[in-house]
Formats: structure tokens, sequence, C-alpha cells
């Protein structure tokens, strides 16, 4: 996806701009809680908009990092703020709609948590080490085929796109393959590359630095269309697996009790800044595909759609947390 083709037009920048200007009269930081830890890619976006978000409003913006239990740590350190807009979190949504379902959260998570914007968009892709004996697609179903039952996928996390591609594909190839699960892509990927793993579908964002620097070979893109990174290689749909199609989505969250006044100049500040050029670089580069929405209706849709069928994997795979 090219950068200019989510350009959004200049008088939505200046109505962005006059929704704001009454925002940055206030004095306290605007605190933005990450999820994760400091360094990864929802933190590194958290920083790259912030920093932009702070020269807009002329405030600063603090990033805390509250990392664990897939998120609900920090979605609750956020939910025990004041509904005031002064504190919102930025992450993925499978928050809202994958860990939900294998794991208790003190929330409810498409009730208590609304989807203020969403900033980007994420793929992901199946790989294996570079020195792995499968050169192709084909050639690694037949590959597994001769091991069956003796092979194994990793993944990021139990109740994650990860393993539900895993799984989905093992059902689907008859390769009885044995999920292995870990706690983070760098930990799983680390033993894919080792040979511990055999292949592992992964966040684009984690595996696209190892492919390029050749110790990672990718098979098969997870999207409904090829990555703009790797446009070569085609998606598991293509390939004769359509139910193999996932995109993942970072966001900011707020309370679901912000007044409507606050929410709205909260997206008008978020969609600005996600909007400079600068900004959707420096998220490009990342491995992120800019992508700016805040309409809160259409973004609650399309979780309540996701969880529905996050939900209804689980329940075929009888996945349960470790």
């Amino acid at each position: 996806m090219r950068l200019q083709r989510l350009a959004r037009p200049a008088m939505a920048l200046i109505g962005w701009s006059l929704a704001f200007s009454a925002w940055a009269l206030g004095d306290k930081p605007l605190r933005v809680i990450v999820p994760g830890p400091a360094g990864g890619t929802v933190d590194i976006a958290a920083r790259v908009i912030g920093q932009q978000m702070s020269a807009d409003i002329g405030r600063p913006v603090i990033i805390e990092n509250r990392p664990g239990a897939t998120g609900s740590i920090g979605l609750s350190a956020m939910l025990k703020a004041d509904p005031d807009g002064n504190t919102i979190a930025l992450g993925p949504n499978n928050m809202l709609v994958e860990a939900p379902h294998v794991m208790k959260v003190p929330y409810d998570p498409l009730g208590d948590i609304v989807t203020i914007a969403r900033v980007a968009l994420t793929g992901y892709v199946l790989v294996a080490a570079a020195d792995y004996p499968a050169k192709d697609f084909q050639g690694l179903v037949e590959h597994l085929k001769t091991r069956k039952g003796k092979s194994s996928f990793a993944s990021y996390g139990t109740g994650t796109v990860s393993q539900y591609s895993g799984l989905i594909f093992s059902s689907q190839a008859d390769l009885s393959m044995q999920h292995v699960a870990y706690l983070g892509s760098p930990p799983a990927l680390t033993d894919v590359i080792g040979g511990q793993v055999d292949i592992m579908f992964d966040g684009m964002v984690t595996s696209l630095p190892l492919i390029k620097s050749g110790r990672l070979r990718t098979y098969a893109v997870v999207g409904k269309n090829r990555s703009h990174y790797l446009p070569d290689v085609p998606t598991m749909s293509e390939l004769g697996y359509p139910e193999i199609e996932f995109q993942g989505q970072v966001c900011f969250f707020g309370s679901s009790k912000l007044p409507p006044e606050i929410l709205a100049k909260l997206q008008a500040i978020i969609g600005k800044a996600a909007s400079v050029p600068a900004v959707r670089q420096k998220l490009a580069d990342a491995g992120l595909e800019p992508d700016v929405n805040t309409d809160t209706a259409v973004l609650l849709a399309e979780n309540r759609q996701l969880s529905q069928g996050n939900a209804a994997i689980v329940k075929k795979f009888d996945i349960q947390a470790n």
C-alpha cells in the first residue's frame, strides 16, 4: 500500500486543527499507556505519534509502558484513571478481539473500551529458518507431510492470530502439527531460526528485519492482499487457504465513559498527528501500514465481527489459556 494512497483531503486537516485548538489550552500531560515493552513496535508507534501530538497541542505526551497479561494490565490501568481524556492507551486491537476469548479480563472489552482511532495496519507472514529444507510453499507442505505428527509450529501467544493460523493450516493440510506457545515473537523466532520449531505465522513487523537479513525464509503472507513489503510472496488465500486471512490493527483506546466532546477532540489530535507525512513514513519504516480511521462506529462494528470470528475459532479448536 503506497503512502500517498492513504492521504486525507486538506479540508479534513483544517477541520482537525479547528477541533483540537481548544484542547491545547489545558496544561496536564497527556498520558498514553502502551500495554507492551519499551522498544517494541507498538511502543515505537506511540512515541512517533506522541511526539507529533505534543508538538501540535503544546502539552507533554508521556508514554507509559505497562506490559503483561496480553494487554489487560495496561488497559486496566487506563480504565482506572479518570475518563477525562488525559489517559488513553495505544496497542493492537487483538487485546479486545482475541485475548479475552482465552483469558478472563476484568472489563468488557467491547463495552468498557472505545476505539478512539486506528492509526496503522499490520500483516502476518509464514516463515521458517533460512536453511529449512523446503524452498517454497508446496515444498513446505510436502516436507511437513513426511513429518506428520512430529512437526511443530510456534506462536507468540495462546489465543492469537499466530496460533489460529497455525491450527487452521495444520488441520486443512492434514499435518497434525504440535503448537508451541511463546511469550512474544522474539523468543519464538529464536527457536524457529535455531531449528527447535519448524514454522511460525508471525507479525510482519517482527519478522521483516530477519527476512531482510537472510535469517528467515518466507512462504506466504496472511492478509487480503499481498504485502508491498514482500510483493512476490503469495497470500495464504491464493495458495488455497482462504480461512487464513487476518490483519492486525494498531489503535488508540479510551474509556467508553469519555464525554463525546472529549472523544472528538482526541480523535482530532490523533487523526492530525498520524496523518503527518513524516509520521506516516516512520510508521512505514517500522513495518506498519499507516491507516487513519476515526469513525468509532465503524471501528466498533469491525471489532465485533472480528471477535465473533475469533470466538468461533477458539471453540472449534478448543483453545484454552496455558
